[in-house]
């Protein structure tokens, strides 16, 4: 069985130490690593490439919700999991915008932490979720987004794609699967996987057509150039 990968950044000890001994009863789940929100979070973060981080989003909140935007931008196949002391709505929203899969209380369960872990890794978003019992956070995402379409800008709330993304993407569009397009980048399977999920994340689309479709229309990507070998899976 091919375990959940977890990284742990706060900066007091006892507590990752803590959530590292809560998530150890649960067979499915590694924590790999962990360390305090310093400059050198980022870099052990991608030497770890866990599958999720859980980052501490206290001391101040800005601070790491720029580093969980920053682990999204650097780490494709790595999900962030905002944790926090005293969750409220206003934080809810930016981390809802940063990006978070998840914006939890730290005095969540080790069998709630699991489970949003095992959701997050299986594709899902929980955060999304929290707009069903906070109405004052779905107001502010829905008028973000009349905004953004007022203003003509709604292009903008999907993320431009990595080279190695937009590679991947256009390889899918071509019609190769997981395999093939591991096979023709020589890079392990497993890797595509997280690279997919990075992209469906950015460009908010529902399955692999759908994000050839959005990114085809942005212009990030186009299909049948001259003379180009189109793969079959």
């Amino acid at each position: 069985m091919e375990k959940i990968t977890v990284f742990i950044v706060d900066k007091q000890t006892f507590l990752r130490e803590g959530i590292a001994h809560g998530l150890s009863l649960y067979q499915d789940i590694e924590v790999v690593g962990g360390c305090a929100p310093t400059d050198d979070a980022l870099s052990l973060i991608e030497a770890f490439s866990p599958n999720v981080v859980l980052l501490s989003v206290d001391e101040p909140f800005q601070r790491g919700l720029d580093l969980g935007r920053q682990i999204a931008t650097r780490c494709p196949g790595t999900a962030v999991i905002a944790l926090a002391s005293n969750p409220d709505d206003d934080q809810l929203f930016q981390a809802i915008k940063g990006g978070v899969f998840a914006y939890l209380s730290k005095d969540v369960s080790a069998e709630e932490l699991a489970g949003a872990i095992r959701r997050i890794a299986q594709g899902e978003r929980p955060i999304n979720e929290s707009l069903l019992i906070r109405p004052k956070v779905a107001e502010q995402v829905l008028r973000r987004f009349q905004d953004m379409s007022l203003m003509g800008t709604m292009e903008t709330v999907a993320t431009p794609l990595s080279p190695r993304e937009t590679e991947i993407l256009k390889l899918v569009a071509e019609g190769n699967g997981n395999k093939q397009i591991a096979y023709t980048l020589k890079i392990s399977e497993q890797t595509i996987k997280n690279h997919i999920t990075s992209i469906l994340r950015k460009l908010n689309a529902n399955d692999r057509t759908h994000a050839v479709v959005t990114a085809i229309r942005q212009g990030w990507i186009s299909v049948g150039e001259p003379g180009q070998k189109t793969l079959v899976s």
